[in-house]
């Protein structure tokens, strides 16, 4: 689910008027703002005729349709959220957050994030909105579970396998440290057994874990994963260089065999997303995600 940061903004476009017109927005209050982006909206949509926005669509990776039949979409996403278990509650996020909500709650790069004009920003990673519902819920003891799909865009470079918009399953468990790494152990063990359960039922022939361990506090806690799922494959993977930085403690990414032996369908891990929100270090919360246009890609192969 993490998205790497690469290059930003041009620095030829900051180094002429361009940077200064930057600087004059950047520092305008809120409300300001925005009426100077929708008007800029307003004069540019002005100036366009049909002919410009069909060219446009027919150009813009952002806006043409997804490469994967719709069908074969639907039947992953139905299979993926009939595998959470029914303490997971299935909510439908807006396709819009708050600005700042990836790269301030979450740490990816605000050039990877598509902006609106009314401060918030175009949905890229459904687990970064349930955060935000998931902090809102949080009071006592109970551990919150949300589960949910959601189309999302991300402004990343194209490439193989590279989806300017997509959809994930995704999941979170948002709850309050029990001491000794239980939290970590209950609610690994859980999205271990649903996410490999779900991959499965989206058509794969088996499913399993790649678990990187980012701190050695947590060797237990991959210890006592293997203890609650013996047979489920599990497997070390300390060379993992994605995710640091972004997930704390430990992460993992999800394979599915569909055929041509195991592909990286999924991701997660702990991250310090509630704990910020919240102003408590005492939060602790575990997300993941898997691809929904990956697995029905991978099963048209």
């Amino acid at each position: 689910m993490d998205a790497s940061n690469g290059p930003g903004p041009s620095p030829r476009v900051l180094a002429g008027p361009g940077g200064t017109a930057a600087d004059v927005l950047a520092g305008l209050p809120g409300a300001d703002l925005t009426t100077v982006q929708l008007e800029i909206a307003r004069r540019r949509a002005a100036k366009l005729r049909g002919p410009d926005v069909l060219r446009r669509y027919r150009e813009d990776r952002f806006a043409v349709p997804a490469p994967v039949p719709f069908e074969r979409l639907r039947r992953v996403e139905d299979a993926l959220l009939s595998a959470a278990p029914a303490e997971f509650e299935r909510i439908q996020l807006s396709p819009v957050a708050p600005l700042g909500t990836h790269s301030v709650v979450a740490g990816l790069a605000q050039h990877r994030i598509v902006p609106t004009g009314r401060g918030t920003e175009v949905a890229a990673d459904p687990t970064n909105g349930m955060a935000l519902e998931a902090a809102v819920r949080r009071t006592g003891s109970m551990p919150v579970r949300l589960a949910t799909v959601q189309r999302v865009v991300r402004a990343q470079l194209p490439g193989p396998g590279s989806f300017a918009h997509f959809s994930m399953f995704a999941a979170v468990t948002a709850g309050r440290d029990r001491g000794s790494r239980a939290f970590e152990s209950e609610h690994l063990a859980e999205h271990a057994r649903f996410l490999t359960a779900a991959v499965r039922a989206a058509g794969a022939r088996d499913a399993g874990l790649r678990v990187a361990t980012l701190d050695r506090r947590f060797a237990g806690v991959v210890d006592d994963l293997r203890t609650a799922l013996p047979s489920l494959a599990i497997t070390d993977d300390p060379d993992r260089h994605l995710g640091r930085g972004y997930y704390t403690g430990l992460c993992f990414t999800v394979t599915g065999d569909f055929g041509d032996g195991p592909a990286d369908v999924g991701d997660g891990g702990f991250t310090p997303w509630t704990a910020r929100l919240l102003g408590n270090a005492k939060e602790r919360l575990l997300v993941s995600g898997i691809g929904v246009d990956r697995i029905a890609s991978l099963l048209s192969s």
